[in-house]
């Protein structure tokens, strides 16, 4: 696999990143992405008997003859759904309080690669969205394993225009494509207090996957007397004493945040998936890709 442009760092980590993925899609039989119908696909699948409702057109009269019994042709077609990854690249993502390399982003581009594999697995059309407090990348959907390549590309490798987060730009793009038999996978860590009227329209118009990414101290501050925080996408900081208010007291602000944030997205018809990068998360996404597709 050629990869022009990029460091040889980056390019081991997606070819790590589609190896594994591919291996886990072998043994989980994801399958393929024909689905049997009643007599009009594009490819001959079998004959079997024949049931109330099915088109006489589709009887196959010579074998019918032969076995003594009504039998009818059956085909199979192609499926193909559109992938759309809208990935959030604002600065908050810069954050990881564990290795350097498992920062929010990293891990994000990696959730966003691995759906972009198992669609292309599936034969599905995978378009890419990238977005801060505005859509600043869009890639249109299109079927082919260079194509998502390309995606894992720009995932790794892409540098943010502004800093701060407006998961509305994303979905406000998404609702303008009017995509037909489309899935919408919103990857961030939703620290965003806009989200508003376009989420209920966007979770109407598709299937809508919100694939939230969160380190261990956005959800749990440490017991350590004085801490001083910082907003990387302001830059403003403060100074918190933990023994005054203390650190269970914001643990518990942040896990309400988190939880007020969830009901929201189950009331507008979003499905919430939660990732951590404490922990390895890849199996899970094709478990749920799978059976969120079908497959």
């Amino acid at each position: 696999m050629a990869h022009k442009g990029i460091s040889h760092d980056i390019a081991a980590k997606i070819r790590h990143i589609e190896i594994y993925t591919r291996r886990m899609l072998s043994g989980a039989l994801v399958g393929d992405s024909r689905s049997a119908l009643k007599g009009t696909g594009l490819e001959f699948d079998q004959i079997r008997e024949y049931q109330q409702g099915d088109d006489v057109r589709f009887i196959d009269w010579n074998a019918s003859s032969r076995l003594n019994r009504l039998l009818v042709k059956e085909y199979i077609e192609e499926r193909s759904r559109t992938v759309i990854l809208a990935v959030d690249i604002s600065q908050s993502n810069a954050f990881g309080s564990g290795k350097a390399e498992q920062v929010k982003r990293d891990v994000m581009a990696q959730v966003a690669s691995v759906l972009a594999l198992v669609a292309e697995y599936g034969r599905d059309r995978v378009g890419l969205i990238l977005f801060s407090d505005e859509v600043e990348l869009y890639i249109p959907p299109r079927q082919s394993i260079e194509h998502v390549r390309k995606i894992m590309q720009q995932l790794f490798t892409y540098q943010p225009r502004k800093k701060t987060t407006r998961i509305e730009a994303a979905l406000e793009h998404v609702i303008k494509l009017k995509l037909r038999d489309a899935i919408v996978f919103v990857v961030s860590d939703f620290i965003d207090h806009s989200l508003g009227k376009m989420l209920p329209i966007a979770a109407r118009m598709y299937d809508l996957i919100a694939v939230r990414c969160s380190d261990a101290q956005e959800r749990a501050l440490p017991n350590l007397g004085f801490l001083t925080i910082e907003d990387i996408e302001t830059g403003g900081e403060a100074l918190l004493d933990l023994r005054t208010i203390g650190a269970r007291r914001v643990s518990a602000l942040l896990k309400n945040f988190a939880d007020e944030q969830a009901a929201k997205l189950k009331r507008s018809g979003a499905e919430l998936l939660d990732v951590s990068n404490e922990q390895p998360f890849i199996g899970d996404i094709v478990r749920f890709f799978r059976r969120r597709m079908c497959y």
